[in-house]
């Protein structure tokens, strides 16, 4: 799954339709509401806000509203087509100002489909990583090789006491490859604490 961590916008003009889609990321459901209600201020007098938002690791939330436009025309298909861009914890919102000629259900899925395909297409995506938090224990004999071979992961802490503890951030399915060269380095002198597992973007 792929985020982002700045608002990215297009417009596009169909049958003298304006329609203009804002693609924002978002922390939470609240988050994603707010924001809902600043785009619907900010565009007060558009004939509609359509929005669709996708919220979770795997996208296991999501939410959408054709606001006024025939069903299945809007909300569905610009959470589809966040879908398909395999995006998650974004919140999408086409505005559309009425040019004065109906596009019909087709073209109106088509007009909603490619305004949030334009944003898409322009974005810079940032691709969602589990990684795990892990603490290491070891003496000072050990302490430049393995602070060279960790550097190419997330520092968290560096304690320097009786002994060494550095606690880093690695990437999950790297986990049982990083302790056993841990392990090796150290001739097995070493202590080693799994933590907590979460999600970033990277």
């Amino acid at each position: 799954m792929y985020t982002i961590d700045k608002q990215y916008s297009a417009t596009q003009i169909i049958k003298k339709s304006e329609f203009i889609c804002n693609i924002y990321p978002i922390k939470s459901i609240d988050d994603a509401a707010n924001i809902l209600q600043e785009v619907r201020k900010k565009y007060y007098d558009a004939t509609h806000n359509c929005y669709a938002m996708i919220y979770g690791e795997s996208g296991e939330y999501a939410k959408s509203s054709d606001d006024g436009e025939p069903s299945q025309t809007a909300g569905v298909v610009i959470l589809d087509a966040l879908k398909k861009n395999d995006l998650t914890n974004v919140l999408a919102v086409v505005t559309r100002y009425f040019g004065g000629i109906k596009l019909g259900a087709g073209g109106l899925v088509r007009a909603y489909s490619s305004s949030v395909g334009l944003v898409c297409k322009d974005m810079t995506l940032l691709k969602l990583q589990k990684s795990t938090n892990v603490t290491f224990s070891f003496s000072y004999t050990y302490f430049n090789y393995i602070d060279k071979y960790l550097s190419q992961y997330e520092e968290v802490k560096k304690e320097f006491l009786s002994d060494i503890t550095v606690t880093f951030l690695i990437p999950s399915d790297k986990i049982n490859e990083v302790i056993k060269r841990c392990q090796e380095i150290t001739k097995n002198q070493i202590k080693i604490i799994i933590g907590e597992e979460i999600t970033k973007s990277k």
